[in-house]
Protein backbone atom coordinates (compact mmCIF):
# COMPACT_ATOMS: atom_id res chain seq x y z
CA UNK A 1 0.00 0.00 0.00
CA UNK A 2 1.50 3.69 -0.76
CA UNK A 3 1.90 6.06 1.63
CA UNK A 4 1.56 9.18 -0.27
CA UNK A 5 -1.10 11.54 0.77
CA UNK A 6 -2.55 9.16 3.52
CA UNK A 7 -3.23 9.57 7.30
CA UNK A 8 -2.20 6.63 9.37
CA UNK A 9 -3.91 6.86 12.97
CA UNK A 10 -1.91 4.75 16.08
CA UNK A 11 -4.08 3.38 18.99
CA UNK A 12 -2.00 3.32 21.83
CA UNK A 13 0.41 6.42 20.47
CA UNK A 14 1.86 6.93 23.78
CA UNK A 15 3.11 3.81 24.04
CA UNK A 16 6.79 2.14 23.73
CA UNK A 17 5.65 1.11 20.13
CA UNK A 18 3.78 3.63 19.09
CA UNK A 19 6.41 6.63 20.17
CA UNK A 20 9.30 4.34 18.44
CA UNK A 21 6.79 3.95 15.14
CA UNK A 22 6.10 7.41 15.45
CA UNK A 23 9.51 8.83 15.33
CA UNK A 24 10.21 6.13 12.43
CA UNK A 25 7.43 7.66 10.64
CA UNK A 26 8.05 11.00 10.81
CA UNK A 27 11.67 10.75 9.91
CA UNK A 28 11.18 8.16 6.70
CA UNK A 29 7.30 9.21 5.58
CA UNK A 30 7.34 12.36 4.99
CA UNK A 31 4.99 11.55 2.11
CA UNK A 32 1.91 10.91 4.95
CA UNK A 33 -0.90 13.30 5.17
CA UNK A 34 -1.17 13.49 8.54
CA UNK A 35 -0.05 11.02 11.87
CA UNK A 36 -2.76 10.63 14.32
CA UNK A 37 -1.93 9.73 17.74
CA UNK A 38 -4.97 8.44 19.57
CA UNK A 39 -4.33 7.77 23.13
CA UNK A 40 -5.99 8.22 26.45
CA UNK A 41 -3.02 9.85 28.58
CA UNK A 42 -3.13 13.26 28.38
CA UNK A 43 0.81 13.27 30.51
CA UNK A 44 2.06 11.13 27.63
CA UNK A 45 0.39 13.27 24.66
CA UNK A 46 1.84 16.40 26.06
CA UNK A 47 5.24 15.24 26.68
CA UNK A 48 5.27 13.73 22.79
CA UNK A 49 4.67 17.16 21.55
CA UNK A 50 7.40 18.53 23.24
CA UNK A 51 9.63 16.14 21.80
CA UNK A 52 8.73 16.78 18.44
CA UNK A 53 7.69 20.68 18.42
CA UNK A 54 10.75 21.33 16.35
CA UNK A 55 10.53 18.63 14.08
CA UNK A 56 10.01 19.85 10.57
CA UNK A 57 6.94 17.39 10.00
CA UNK A 58 5.59 18.64 13.27
CA UNK A 59 3.07 19.95 11.68
CA UNK A 60 1.40 16.54 10.35
CA UNK A 61 1.22 15.28 13.73
CA UNK A 62 -2.49 15.39 15.83
CA UNK A 63 -3.26 14.09 19.00
CA UNK A 64 -6.32 12.73 20.08
CA UNK A 65 -7.25 12.32 23.53
CA UNK A 66 -9.27 9.05 23.78
CA UNK A 67 -10.15 5.10 25.22
CA UNK A 68 -10.71 2.84 22.42
CA UNK A 69 -13.44 1.66 24.86
CA UNK A 70 -15.45 4.69 23.98
CA UNK A 71 -17.04 3.77 20.31
CA UNK A 72 -18.62 7.51 19.47
CA UNK A 73 -14.98 8.72 20.06
CA UNK A 74 -13.43 6.47 18.08
CA UNK A 75 -15.91 6.85 15.21
CA UNK A 76 -14.94 10.52 15.10
CA UNK A 77 -10.86 10.08 15.49
CA UNK A 78 -10.97 7.71 12.20
CA UNK A 79 -12.82 9.95 10.45
CA UNK A 80 -10.71 10.65 7.08
CA UNK A 81 -8.41 8.24 7.96
CA UNK A 82 -7.06 5.46 5.70
CA UNK A 83 -4.68 2.95 7.81
CA UNK A 84 -5.02 2.37 11.72
CA UNK A 85 -2.15 0.56 13.54
CA UNK A 86 -3.88 -0.92 16.50
CA UNK A 87 -1.24 -0.92 19.69
CA UNK A 88 -3.58 0.24 22.47
CA UNK A 89 -4.17 -2.61 25.38
CA UNK A 90 -3.76 -3.72 28.91
CA UNK A 91 -1.38 -6.53 28.69
CA UNK A 92 0.14 -7.17 32.73
CA UNK A 93 -0.10 -11.31 32.98
CA UNK A 94 -0.79 -11.17 36.46
CA UNK A 95 -2.69 -7.95 36.46
CA UNK A 96 -5.05 -9.57 34.45
CA UNK A 97 -6.03 -12.36 36.56
CA UNK A 98 -7.15 -9.84 39.52
CA UNK A 99 -8.69 -7.51 37.12
CA UNK A 100 -10.35 -9.34 34.00
CA UNK A 101 -13.18 -7.31 33.45
CA UNK A 102 -10.94 -4.52 32.69
CA UNK A 103 -8.95 -6.28 30.63
CA UNK A 104 -12.22 -7.83 28.86
CA UNK A 105 -13.37 -4.33 28.44
CA UNK A 106 -9.84 -2.71 26.11
CA UNK A 107 -8.65 -6.10 24.84
CA UNK A 108 -11.86 -7.39 23.65
CA UNK A 109 -15.03 -4.90 23.52
CA UNK A 110 -12.18 -2.04 22.82
CA UNK A 111 -11.58 -4.38 19.73
CA UNK A 112 -15.15 -4.54 18.89
CA UNK A 113 -15.45 -0.65 18.69
CA UNK A 114 -12.43 -0.19 16.47
CA UNK A 115 -13.61 -2.63 13.66
CA UNK A 116 -16.84 -1.16 13.99
CA UNK A 117 -15.58 2.31 13.66
CA UNK A 118 -13.03 0.99 11.34
CA UNK A 119 -16.05 0.10 9.10
CA UNK A 120 -18.49 2.94 9.16
CA UNK A 121 -15.34 5.44 8.17
CA UNK A 122 -14.25 2.94 5.59
CA UNK A 123 -10.50 2.62 6.88
CA UNK A 124 -8.56 0.82 4.10
CA UNK A 125 -6.36 -1.17 6.02
CA UNK A 126 -6.65 -2.38 9.95
CA UNK A 127 -3.15 -3.78 11.36
CA UNK A 128 -3.52 -5.11 15.22
CA UNK A 129 -1.00 -5.92 17.33
CA UNK A 130 -1.03 -9.42 18.96
CA UNK A 131 0.74 -11.48 21.14
CA UNK A 132 2.65 -14.97 22.02
CA UNK A 133 0.62 -14.89 24.37
CA UNK A 134 -2.61 -15.52 21.95
CA UNK A 135 -1.49 -19.03 21.01
CA UNK A 136 -2.93 -21.57 23.32
CA UNK A 137 -3.68 -18.92 26.26
CA UNK A 138 -3.01 -19.78 30.15
CA UNK A 139 -4.04 -16.33 31.54
CA UNK A 140 -6.32 -14.25 30.71
CA UNK A 141 -4.29 -11.71 29.11
CA UNK A 142 -3.85 -14.41 26.23
CA UNK A 143 -7.39 -15.26 26.12
CA UNK A 144 -8.27 -11.62 25.40
CA UNK A 145 -5.92 -11.06 23.00
CA UNK A 146 -6.69 -14.40 21.19
CA UNK A 147 -10.44 -13.44 21.68
CA UNK A 148 -9.25 -9.99 19.66
CA UNK A 149 -7.87 -11.80 17.24
CA UNK A 150 -10.75 -13.86 16.14
CA UNK A 151 -12.89 -10.64 16.28
CA UNK A 152 -10.66 -8.81 13.59
CA UNK A 153 -10.20 -11.87 11.30
CA UNK A 154 -13.66 -12.68 11.06
CA UNK A 155 -14.16 -8.90 10.80
CA UNK A 156 -12.62 -9.66 7.02
CA UNK A 157 -16.26 -11.75 6.12
CA UNK A 158 -18.36 -8.53 6.88
CA UNK A 159 -19.28 -7.21 3.40
CA UNK A 160 -16.30 -9.25 1.72
CA UNK A 161 -13.87 -6.51 2.37
CA UNK A 162 -10.43 -7.88 3.38
CA UNK A 163 -8.98 -4.90 5.07
CA UNK A 164 -8.26 -6.72 8.76
CA UNK A 165 -4.81 -8.50 9.51
CA UNK A 166 -2.76 -9.18 12.94
CA UNK A 167 0.87 -8.95 13.96
CA UNK A 168 1.61 -11.64 16.41
CA UNK A 169 5.44 -11.12 17.80
CA UNK A 170 7.12 -11.81 21.23
CA UNK A 171 8.28 -9.50 23.70
CA UNK A 172 9.85 -6.49 22.48
CA UNK A 173 12.95 -5.44 24.02
CA UNK A 174 13.10 -2.83 26.54
CA UNK A 175 9.25 -2.12 26.04
CA UNK A 176 7.34 -0.58 29.14
CA UNK A 177 6.49 -3.34 31.54
CA UNK A 178 8.58 -5.91 30.16
CA UNK A 179 11.38 -8.15 31.73
CA UNK A 180 14.69 -6.41 30.20
CA UNK A 181 14.02 -3.29 32.06
CA UNK A 182 12.55 -4.81 34.93
CA UNK A 183 16.06 -6.85 35.40
CA UNK A 184 18.16 -4.04 34.43
CA UNK A 185 16.79 -1.87 37.74
CA UNK A 186 18.05 -4.45 39.39
CA UNK A 187 21.50 -5.18 38.33
CA UNK A 188 23.15 -3.24 41.06
CA UNK A 189 21.60 -5.92 43.51
CA UNK A 190 23.07 -8.78 45.15
CA UNK A 191 20.48 -10.99 43.41
CA UNK A 192 17.87 -11.45 40.78
CA UNK A 193 14.75 -13.25 41.28
CA UNK A 194 13.43 -15.34 38.42
CA UNK A 195 10.59 -17.91 38.52
CA UNK A 196 11.56 -21.00 36.93
CA UNK A 197 15.36 -21.56 35.67
CA UNK A 198 14.42 -23.30 32.66
CA UNK A 199 11.87 -20.41 31.44
CA UNK A 200 12.44 -19.06 27.45
CA UNK A 201 10.70 -16.36 25.54
CA UNK A 202 10.66 -14.91 22.29
CA UNK A 203 12.33 -11.70 21.55
CA UNK A 204 12.03 -8.69 19.14
CA UNK A 205 13.95 -5.32 18.77
CA UNK A 206 11.60 -2.34 17.99
CA UNK A 207 13.27 -2.00 14.76
CA UNK A 208 12.24 -5.30 13.78
CA UNK A 209 8.40 -4.69 14.81
CA UNK A 210 8.17 -1.48 13.01
CA UNK A 211 9.90 -2.99 10.05
CA UNK A 212 7.40 -5.55 10.66
CA UNK A 213 4.25 -3.43 10.66
CA UNK A 214 5.73 -1.71 7.65
CA UNK A 215 5.77 -4.87 6.00
CA UNK A 216 2.21 -5.78 6.71
CA UNK A 217 1.32 -2.37 5.83
CA UNK A 218 2.50 -3.13 1.97
CA UNK A 219 1.90 -6.62 1.53
CA UNK A 220 -1.04 -8.14 3.68
CA UNK A 221 -4.30 -9.49 2.38
CA UNK A 222 -6.40 -9.19 5.15
CA UNK A 223 -7.01 -12.12 7.23
CA UNK A 224 -3.88 -13.43 8.05
CA UNK A 225 -1.60 -13.57 11.12
CA UNK A 226 1.73 -12.45 10.24
CA UNK A 227 4.31 -14.43 12.60
CA UNK A 228 8.18 -13.18 12.24
CA UNK A 229 10.72 -15.99 13.07
CA UNK A 230 12.61 -14.34 15.99
CA UNK A 231 15.33 -15.34 18.36
CA UNK A 232 14.86 -16.66 22.11
CA UNK A 233 16.29 -16.16 24.92
CA UNK A 234 16.74 -18.25 28.55
CA UNK A 235 15.44 -16.01 31.40
CA UNK A 236 18.58 -17.34 33.13
CA UNK A 237 20.95 -15.99 30.59
CA UNK A 238 19.52 -12.72 30.88
CA UNK A 239 19.79 -12.53 34.42
CA UNK A 240 23.77 -13.22 33.97
CA UNK A 241 23.62 -11.17 31.00
CA UNK A 242 22.31 -7.87 33.82
CA UNK A 243 24.86 -9.44 36.30
CA UNK A 244 26.74 -12.39 36.59
CA UNK A 245 27.90 -12.24 39.68
CA UNK A 246 24.64 -11.40 40.94
CA UNK A 247 22.62 -14.95 43.31
CA UNK A 248 19.92 -15.95 41.01
CA UNK A 249 16.71 -16.98 43.69
CA UNK A 250 13.90 -19.14 42.01
CA UNK A 251 11.05 -17.97 43.34
CA UNK A 252 8.09 -20.34 41.61
CA UNK A 253 5.96 -19.63 38.73
CA UNK A 254 3.66 -16.69 38.51
CA UNK A 255 0.00 -16.98 38.40
CA UNK A 256 -0.61 -17.47 34.32
CA UNK A 257 2.84 -17.99 33.17
CA UNK A 258 4.42 -20.09 30.79
CA UNK A 259 7.45 -21.89 31.36
CA UNK A 260 7.63 -21.39 27.27
CA UNK A 261 5.92 -18.90 25.51
CA UNK A 262 4.12 -20.33 21.52
CA UNK A 263 3.98 -18.18 18.44
CA UNK A 264 2.09 -21.24 16.51
CA UNK A 265 0.26 -24.09 18.05
CA UNK A 266 0.58 -27.28 16.46
CA UNK A 267 -3.50 -26.84 15.18
CA UNK A 268 -2.70 -23.74 13.97
CA UNK A 269 0.68 -24.36 11.71
CA UNK A 270 -1.51 -27.01 9.69
CA UNK A 271 -3.43 -23.74 8.10
CA UNK A 272 -0.37 -22.31 8.05
CA UNK A 273 2.23 -20.82 5.19
CA UNK A 274 6.74 -20.55 5.50
CA UNK A 275 7.56 -17.59 3.20
CA UNK A 276 11.14 -17.74 4.56
CA UNK A 277 11.17 -15.33 7.49
CA UNK A 278 7.69 -15.59 8.36
CA UNK A 279 4.91 -17.25 8.98
CA UNK A 280 1.52 -16.86 7.75
CA UNK A 281 -1.48 -18.33 9.80
CA UNK A 282 -4.11 -18.46 7.02
CA UNK A 283 -8.03 -17.91 7.85
CA UNK A 284 -10.75 -20.95 7.54
CA UNK A 285 -11.87 -19.80 4.33
CA UNK A 286 -7.94 -19.75 3.14
CA UNK A 287 -8.28 -19.97 -0.88
CA UNK A 288 -7.85 -16.64 -1.89
CA UNK A 289 -5.09 -15.30 0.36
CA UNK A 290 -3.10 -19.06 -0.44
CA UNK A 291 -2.94 -18.17 -3.58
CA UNK A 292 -1.70 -14.49 -2.91
CA UNK A 293 1.19 -15.47 -0.59
CA UNK A 294 1.95 -18.53 -3.44
CA UNK A 295 1.99 -15.95 -5.93
CA UNK A 296 3.66 -13.25 -4.09
CA UNK A 297 6.13 -15.05 -1.84
CA UNK A 298 8.65 -18.42 -2.49
CA UNK A 299 6.64 -20.77 0.05
CA UNK A 300 8.07 -23.41 1.75
CA UNK A 301 6.45 -26.42 3.19
CA UNK A 302 5.93 -26.44 6.62
CA UNK A 303 6.63 -29.58 8.84
CA UNK A 304 4.04 -31.26 9.74
CA UNK A 305 2.90 -30.85 13.98
CA UNK A 306 5.04 -27.79 13.63
CA UNK A 307 4.77 -25.89 17.26
CA UNK A 308 6.79 -22.45 16.84
CA UNK A 309 8.06 -22.75 20.89
CA UNK A 310 10.41 -20.25 21.92
CA UNK A 311 11.73 -23.42 24.11
CA UNK A 312 12.59 -25.54 21.04
CA UNK A 313 13.21 -22.50 18.36
CA UNK A 314 16.12 -22.96 16.20
CA UNK A 315 18.05 -19.43 17.42
CA UNK A 316 18.38 -18.22 20.48
CA UNK A 317 20.32 -15.66 21.83
CA UNK A 318 23.86 -16.20 24.07
CA UNK A 319 24.60 -14.27 26.85
CA UNK A 320 27.10 -11.61 24.98
CA UNK A 321 24.12 -10.95 22.22
CA UNK A 322 21.55 -10.32 26.14
CA UNK A 323 24.15 -7.81 26.56
CA UNK A 324 24.84 -5.97 23.56
CA UNK A 325 20.97 -5.28 23.39
CA UNK A 326 20.64 -4.25 27.40
CA UNK A 327 23.26 -1.81 26.74
CA UNK A 328 20.98 0.05 24.32
CA UNK A 329 17.59 0.08 26.71
CA UNK A 330 16.63 2.70 28.76
CA UNK A 331 15.27 1.71 31.43
CA UNK A 332 15.32 4.36 34.43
Amino acid sequence: MNLNNKTLLITGGTGSFGKNFTQYLLNNHPELKKIIIFSRDELKQYEMKKKYTKNKFFHKLRFFLGDIRDSARLMMAFNGVDIIIHAAALKQVDTAEYNPTEFIKTNIIGGQNIIEAAFYNNVSKVIALSTDKASSPVNLYGATKLCSDKLFISANHFLGKKKFSIVRYGNVAGSRGSVMPFFLSRKDKNSIDITNKNMTRFSISLKDSINLIMWTIKNSFGGEIIVPKIPSYRIIDLAKAVNDKAKINIIGIREGEKIHEEMISENESINSLDIGDKYIILPHNKKKIKNYYLKKFKVKKIKKGLSYNSGSNLKFLSITELKNILKKIDYK
